[in-house]
């Protein structure tokens, strides 16, 4: 088992950098990504936002990882958030569905103030292998450091949106317009996919289910 802890600071208040949390795919950083799908949207009586999404990602492991140990070149993530507006936090729990004898990747991600106008992110994940055959190890070790990559490129596709609000905030708001131009973020990426739409036909969950290598 590996563990993974991290923390970093945006020099952005807590509202806008959680807004370019949720709104982070397409970007050009997340080529990985291939659809986003909102499952579930709810208030709590606190008055807190609860949302679950359903991730599309590739899936690959290295060239000396046994041929098979994978069933497709896809993983399901399952994305859970809170959004506290009261306490000005973000939770997010994030688990992949595939795969999990290979790899199960369990992340968690908070967003909170910090003062005024700036944001502290706190990202932790742990990586298990119940693959055996000698390779665990080896295995755990490439998930941790293919993460660490992840969490950087993830860092990098916030960044863009953040500059992205900014952009927008700018300008001025016409009859009809959006907050945010989707297309601004698509713009970069080199193809076509489908991300945050409403799920007409669900994905079927497979009966195992643990960890993601998120972000």
């Amino acid at each position: 088992m590996k563990f993974f802890s991290q923390s970093f600071l945006y020099d952005d208040p807590w509202p806008i950098v959680s807004l370019a949390f949720f709104l982070r795919y397409p970007n050009p950083y997340a080529s990985h990504v291939l659809s986003c799908d909102v499952i579930s949207r709810e208030f709590t009586p606190s008055g807190s936002l609860l949302t679950t999404r359903l991730i599309l990602k590739t899936a690959t492991l290295p060239r000396w990882a046994p041929k098979g140990i994978i069933s497709r070149s896809e993983s399901l993530i399952l994305e859970e958030s809170e959004v506290d507006p009261h306490g000005k936090v973000v939770r997010c729990l994030t688990r992949n569905l595939e795969h999990v004898k290979a790899m199960q990747v369990h992340e968690t991600q908070t967003f909170s103030q910090v003062g005024e106008g700036r944001t502290l992110q706190t990202t932790e994940a742990r990586i298990v292998s119940g693959f055996g055959w000698g390779l665990t190890r080896q295995i755990e070790n490439y998930g941790l450091a293919r993460f660490r990559k992840n969490v950087q490129r993830s860092r990098e596709g916030v960044a863009l949106i953040l500059d992205l609000i900014r952009q927008a905030r700018m300008q001025p708001m016409t009859v009809g317009s959006s907050y945010l131009n989707p297309t601004s973020a698509s713009r970069f990426t080199t193809k076509p996919r489908a991300f945050d739409k409403s799920a007409s036909q669900p994905h079927q969950f497979p009966e195992t289910g643990d960890p993601s290598l998120q972000t």
